[in-house]
């Protein structure tokens, strides 16, 4: 099989991109294709990605016009975007349309935020600018991989890392009753959510020892989070969200808080969620609190819960490049190609990083 399934990573340059390539070169099923950048185009992968070099010595980044001539014509190939958001509906669409001239048996995996809402006017509503592939909207689920047992389409728009975090703790809270369906999330997040390229808000010297709200209740994640969980609990959910830049480099801890309905238990909440995931191999419900230190690394989210017995409390905690970027990514194209979910996804946090 893993000659059969070629990989191919658009916006291979950036963090999210760089945590794919690291992923898929020790997957048993994908076999590692192409490194797609244009400004780093035929440059060595292991200068770009120092700790990369011995896993993927010798190989370059490529052009975007030169890796279709590296998949032959018929070949199954699991295509996996990193590109900016509002960039890589029109890069895939273009990769579509010479795809389906060589014969490709094709699936995509967005990470972008190109492909997480259904309809046009919804994306352009929140990002401000024109789709650039509207048709094929259809072609698209977006939901976490915990929340969708079956799809019919062909691709995925992977949600954002926050939306990740959040609707593991939201979407079974919603399902059970117990609490009002309005929401109140906060979550902290590692600089690397920010992007490879520096900017003010991921500076070091701003960021180190420092703790920082940002857009808050006016993110662009809100809207994604309360339509997601609204569709996967099937409870109209409303949120209000207040991210915060954390002095760390990857992880986010999200705290979410709701009034309950009717006086609860920890152990009836706990059940709720243990129920919820007993058969998701990536979340486990902790003892006490979570900790990022436990997740970095790995595409595993860890759950805690908490009550006073008239509002609940439910923690997240998952690495923001693994679980909320590339190993979802991965998890879903694992579903797409029928493959065990897990493949490829359950080394170990590496702890104490």
């Amino acid at each position: 099989m893993s000659s059969q399934i070629q990989a191919v990573v658009l916006g291979a340059g950036g963090y999210v991109g760089g945590e794919l390539l690291r992923l898929l070169a020790a997957h048993p099923n994908f076999d590692m294709a192409a490194a797609v950048s244009a400004s780093r185009a035929h440059l060595m992968i292991g200068d770009t990605f120092p700790h990369l070099s011995q896993m993927l010595a010798g190989k370059s980044f490529i052009a975007h016009d030169e890796w279709l001539n590296v998949v032959g014509n018929g070949s199954n190939v699991a295509l996996f975007s990193a590109a900016p958001h509002g960039a890589s509906a029109e890069i895939i669409k273009a990769a579509l349309s010479v795809a389906d001239d060589k014969d490709l048996n094709i699936h995509v995996v967005d990470s972008s935020a190109d492909f997480r809402y259904a309809e046009q006017s919804s994306w352009e509503a929140v990002y401000g600018g024109e789709h650039g592939a509207p048709e094929l909207l259809q072609d698209f689920t977006c939901a976490v991989p915990e929340h969708a047992d079956t799809i019919t389409t062909p691709h995925v728009g992977h949600p954002g890392c926050f939306a990740t975090a959040s609707l593991l703790a939201a979407v079974p809270l919603m399902q059970s009753g117990l609490t009002e369906s309005e929401i109140y999330i906060s979550g902290v997040t590692g600089s690397t959510g920010s992007g490879r390229n520096p900017q003010v808000g991921t500076h070091h010297p701003e960021r180190n020892s420092n703790m920082y709200a940002y857009k808050p209740l006016a993110h662009r994640h809100s809207p994604e989070i309360a339509g997601l969980a609204s569709v996967a609990s099937g409870r109209d959910t409303r949120v209000h969200f207040v991210p915060h830049s954390g002095p760390f480099s990857r992880g986010i801890h999200v705290t979410l808080q709701a009034k309950v309905n009717a006086p609860v238990s920890d152990d009836q909440l706990r059940d709720v969620f243990a129920k919820a995931y007993a058969d998701s191999p990536f979340v486990e419900v902790v003892g006490g609190t979570p900790k990022i230190k436990n997740v970095v690394a790995s595409n595993m989210c860890h759950l805690g819960v908490a009550t006073d017995g008239e509002s609940v409390v439910v923690m997240s905690a998952i690495d923001n490049l693994v679980k909320g970027a590339a190993g979802g990514a991965i998890q879903w194209m694992n579903r797409l190609w029928d493959l065990p979910e897990t493949t490829g996804l359950t080394a170990a946090t590496p702890g104490w990083t």
